[in-house]
């Protein structure tokens, strides 16, 4: 048995980051010229899994038509407008499939992943969220869901503040320090490996996987924890994304492991 697929939910209105969502789904916000969804598939591929099934709503035509038209974007062509013949001269497109699910407008978390189950098959598979990247070993959290058998892994993570601190002594500023490691609480990283019994814990389309099921999986022992320790980022707010652009305007974007 492997894992072989990842799922990105990709249907949500992305409200907290309004100021890009307005015009586009929240995957299709860029970073460095490309949607932040391109650089999550590209952690995953670098992972092996090139296999992608995207549970779409909210502006779902941009995503259809950006995957629709991704080889030719790619290419170099000639186009004979007498005829309306396209001759591609070089590819250079991922070799991805990607499976594009029209899952409702209003849908929650976990009903857009129960309404993927048909195409998902019977082998476990990766889940995470059109916003977030991280320089994840993805094939050592397959591993380690595969090796413990229970229904589902989720990577812990422990952010940094978003806020720098100070050390005070008797009024005294002792040391500043400018985004800090946080409170050092796991929280819930986004990315998972699921195995197919998942499907038992969600109901229907109102369904918001990280309340009832996940509580419910905990509560059964069927949840582990895989720890990351290394780069972690989720893009919310506007500020979010200006911060991940000039990550990837360095020299070495962290989360670049392809």
């Amino acid at each position: 048995m492997k894992v072989s697929r990842a799922v990105i939910l990709a249907g949500g209105y992305g409200t907290r980051l309004m100021e890009e969502t307005e015009a586009r789904p929240k995957p299709m916000v860029e970073i460095g010229g490309r949607p932040i969804l391109w650089h999550i598939m590209k952690i995953y591929a670098a992972n092996g899994i090139t296999e992608f099934v995207l549970p779409l709503g909210y502006k779902q035509h941009m995503i259809k038509a950006y995957f629709a038209d991704y080889y030719l974007h790619a290419a170099d062509i000639t186009v004979d407008l007498a005829s309306n013949a396209v001759t591609v001269h070089r590819g250079t497109a991922e070799s991805w499939k990607v499976t594009l699910v029209d899952t409702g407008l209003e849908t929650m978390t976990g009903g857009r992943i129960a309404r993927l189950r048909e195409y998902l098959g019977e082998e476990p598979f990766c889940m995470t969220y059109g916003d977030g990247v991280a320089a994840l070993d993805v094939a050592a959290l397959a591993d380690f869901h595969l090796s413990h058998g229970r229904i589902a892994t989720v990577t812990a993570v422990r952010p940094p503040s978003r806020f720098g601190s100070l050390e005070v002594e008797n009024g005294v500023v002792r040391a500043f320090l400018e985004k800090p490691p946080g409170d050092r609480l796991w929280i819930n990283g986004g990315f998972f490996v699921l195995s197919p019994k998942v499907f038992d814990y969600i109901g229907g389309d109102s369904t918001v996987f990280e309340r009832e099921p996940l509580e419910r999986l905990a509560r059964d022992g069927e949840l582990m924890a895989h720890p990351h320790e290394g780069f972690w980022y989720s893009m919310d707010t506007l500020r979010d994304r200006r911060h991940l652009e000039d990550l990837w305007a360095s020299d070495q974007p962290p989360w670049k492991i392809w």
